[in-house]
């Protein structure tokens, strides 16, 4: 077994944990700090709603995207006998499920209800919606929740790895 200081993969490695680490901060940006502070500043609860549904689902189809990528490039990194990403590709393979299940269910089936209320003259909350409208909110929120404690360890686990490699050289 090859360790993570393998000189010629330091490159690939680090643009690695450079892509990961903006990722998942621009994750917890968007959900912990912009969410609530569209919120806070909006007095229209309708409009705020439809701004941060608008920036989390542009979180949720760039997510994916990274995600991808990541993985991509951690099954490279493996190949080629890192083999401290193989459970990094299973915590992406989590994180990616979570950003496939908001981008194509979730947030779809949410805008859609709120559609169909503003069809009706009505906000969502006030909707014969309100109820699925908001289990799914909720459940989505967990989801969210899930995928920033995912993020969180993977970039916990980057880290270490990066920490254990320049102990190693000093």
């Amino acid at each position: 077994m090859k360790t993570l200081n393998a000189p010629s993969h330091m490159g690939a490695q680090r643009l690695f944990i450079l892509i990961a680490g903006l990722w998942v901060g621009g994750l917890l940006t968007v959900g912990y700090l912009v969410a609530p502070a569209i919120f806070s500043t909006m007095t229209d609860r309708q409009a705020a709603g439809m701004v941060a549904g608008s920036i989390f689902r542009l979180e949720a189809c760039l997510s994916v995207i990274v995600c991808i990528g990541l993985i991509i490039l951690a099954n490279l990194l493996v190949k080629r006998g890192l083999d401290q990403f193989r459970i990094i590709r299973w915590l992406l393979l989590a994180m990616l499920f979570c950003s496939v299940t908001a981008a194509f269910v979730f947030i779809p089936w949410m805008n859609s209800l709120r559609d169909q209320a503003l069809a009706q003259g009505m906000p969502v909350m006030l909707s014969p919606s309100a109820t699925i409208f908001g289990r799914l909110h909720g459940a989505s929120s967990i989801l969210f929740l899930l995928q920033s404690i995912f993020g969180i360890f993977l970039v916990w686990r980057l880290s270490k790895n990066q920490y254990q490699h320049q102990q190693q050289h000093q």
